[in-house]
């Protein structure tokens, strides 16, 4: 069985990916790596229910360290993008080189992310990315396809799970998407 890590941006979005994967055939461990996430509060919801989520689908979750400061530290200068520009690019890249590098250091054979179920995100720039940053080993899984973001809410409601209307950095909270 082919093992794959899952990036997960949060719980809503990682319970239909996981199961999508599980179906498949894949051995599924996530990885909440988000340092973007803003205020801390929102942080620590938003794993609180990746943790749920990982009880739900008898998945281990993976915690990544939470530096927001080294997120803004790097990603300030973009402030004035709009949501799913440059800053959007540079943060899916910063958050899939953190997921290959576990990847790599945890043998999986694979790795993808969550980022994907989403309508507002563009999942032909995040497959570009992935393969820029793992090759091979990026696993390119649309999974908005296959009526993905629908089974994802409907699932956070039969599971009671919190579902934020940001993205999750400062400078999405507000913005249109």
């Amino acid at each position: 069985m082919k093992k794959v890590l899952l990036h997960i941006c949060c719980g809503i979005c990682a319970i239909a990916s996981i199961r999508r994967l599980q179906e498949e055939g894949f051995y599924v461990e996530g990885l909440f790596f988000n340092p973007n996430i803003h205020p801390e509060e929102e942080y620590l919801r938003r794993l609180a229910v990746a943790r749920q989520v990982g009880l739900i689908t008898a998945t281990k979750i993976i915690e990544s360290v939470y530096e927001p400061q080294k997120w803004q530290d790097t990603f300030g200068g973009f402030s004035d993008e709009p949501e799913g520009g440059k800053r959007c690019v540079l943060c899916y890249e910063y958050r899939l080189k953190e997921t290959f590098a576990v990847c790599r250091e945890n043998s999986f054979d694979y790795f993808t992310s969550t980022l994907t179920i989403s309508p507002h995100k563009d999942s032909a720039a995040i497959f570009q990315i992935g393969r820029a940053v793992g090759a091979e080993h990026f696993l390119a899984v649309d999974f908005k396809k296959k009526d993905g973001f629908k089974i994802a809410s409907r699932l956070a409601r039969e599971h009671n799970l919190y579902r934020q209307n940001y993205c999750g950095c400062a400078y999405s909270k507000g913005r249109a998407v």
